[in-house]
Order: structure tokens, then C-alpha cells, then sequence
């Protein structure tokens, strides 16, 4: 895949890793745009890089799914790539009844929104040369942590869910990545602490964007990264060493 001279739509881009990605395709020469929830953010990002391409969107809304797609394929006609980013990390108890508003809203964010936006955008990737669909996984998709199994079980499908894709876009011009994070230094996940704006640990953003980009450049279409090989490589080995 090319980094430079692409038209990028990248959802969930303000912050962590999304951005990371915008930054870095920005810098390799390609047109940008990202879209997220928070107005703000937009605005601080936009005077951060002004070339920045910016659009509010929930993907969680059907409603402002399909407004982001007509909007972006009659504004820029030249996208060829959809990133699938966006995402929501919760824990969830199910030993006692559930939140089945927070349980629908993980779902939404983290599995439909990506099939729904794939479906929407395929058929203009289609027109394009070279195109592409990165769907964002993560290595929890192959070893599960049980504290928070509606995010791990929405990875899990969409991991799925890309292997699907990329076989009914095996006669198209439109090249099916899956980019499988192990965790990284972000706020995904501020839901179990206090501090929200605190992020995790993890592996450091620059380390995790420098193998993510150079794992695209080199067409490896199910990219995990660093620690997520392991958990990729030896799925049910790790379950126990994971949950004790």
C-alpha cells in the first residue's frame, strides 16, 4: 500500500492512535480526514494542522453514519482508503445483570459502525485504483481479558468480519488490512479510572504507529503488532496466564 497520495478517512482520529495514524499520513504526503464526536478536539487538531481535513460524526449514530458517507464521497471524490478506528473499551460484569445501554453502545461503535461503513464505502473504493479498508482490531481479539469481554468479543468479530471482507473484495481494487494493537500508551479504556484523561501504559504511540505504517508500506494485510504477535500466535496458551 502507498502512504503518500492517498484521500484517508480515518474514523475516531482525535485522539491516541487515530490521530497518531493522521499525523503520520499527513506527514507522508496524503490528504487527510478525520472524524469524531467532540467539536472541540476537531478545532484543536485543525489548529494543530491546518491541512487537516475535519468532520463531526458519531459512528454509533446509523443516521450520521450515512451523512458521513455522502458527504465525504461528494466533497472529496478521491478517497481510497477507510479506516476503521474508532472505538470504545468498557468493563462489563456480567455476574450481575448488565447496562445493556453501555453493552448496545460498545457493540454499535466497535463492530457495526465498521461493517456498516465497509458496506457504505466499498462500492466507491471499488472505482478507485488503488484502494484499501484498515479495520483497527486488537490483540485482545485473540486472547481475551475477561473484565472486559464486550470490547474483546467486538474485536474478535471484527477480526471475522475482515477476513470475510477481504475475500469479497478479492476481485476489486480494494486491498483489506487488519491492524491488531497490543495496548498502547492512550486513554482508551478511561472508563475504569478515575483520572480520564490518564492513559494506561502500554507501548509507546511512536513505536506502535512506526511498525503500523511500515506493516501497510509492506502489504501485510493482518498486521499484529508487538506484544498482540504472541497473543495471535498462541491464542488459547495465553487465556490463563492472562486471567489469572
Amino acid at each position: 500500500m502507498k502512504l503518500a497520495g492517498n484521500t484517508i478517512l480515518i474514523t475516531g482520529g482525535t485522539s491516541g492512535i487515530g490521530q497518531a495514524f493522521a499525523e503520520q499520513f499527513l506527514a507522508a504526503g496524503s490528504t487527510v480526514i478525520v472524524c469524531g464526536r467532540r467539536q472541540e478536539r476537531l478545532n484543536e487538531l485543525k489548529k494543530k494542522h491546518p491541512d487537516l481535513i475535519t468532520k463531526v460524526c458519531d459512528v454509533a449514530d446509523k443516521g450520521q453514519r450515512h451523512e458521513l458517507v455522502e458527504w465525504v464521497t461528494k466533497e472529496y471524490p478521491m478517497l481510497n482508503v477507510l479506516m476503521n478506528n474508532a472505538g470504545i473499551q468498557l468493563v462489563t460484569d456480567m455476574t450481575k445483570p448488565v447496562d445493556l445501554n453501555r453493552v448496545y453502545n460498545e457493540v454499535e461503535t466497535n463492530f457495526i459502525a465498521p461493517l456498516h461503513l465497509a458496506s457504505l464505502f466499498a462500492p466507491h473504493l471499488a472505482t478507485q485504483k488503488d484502494a484499501a479498508i484498515i479495520n483497527i482490531s486488537s490483540g485482545l481479539a485473540f486472547v481475551p481479558i475477561a473484565f472486559m469481554p464486550v470490547y474483546c468479543a467486538t474485536k474478535a468479530a471484527l477480526h471475522s468480519l475482515t477476513l470475510s471482507l477481504r475475500y469479497q473484495l478479492r476481485d476489486t481494487s480494494v486491498k483489506v488490512f487488519e491492524i491488531a494493537p497490543p495496548s498502547v500508551d492512550t486513554e482508551l479504556g478511561h472508563d475504569r479510572r478515575e483520572d480520564k484523561n490518564q492513559s494506561h501504559g502500554g507501548m509507546p504511540i511512536a513505536a506502535f504507529i512506526e511498525e503500523a505504517m511500515d506493516a501497510m508500506k509492506n502489504d501485510l494485510l493482518e498486521a499484529p503488532i508487538a506484544e498482540s504477535k504472541g497473543l495471535h500466535a498462541k491464542r488459547e496458551q495465553l487465556f490463563s496466564m492472562l486471567n489469572k
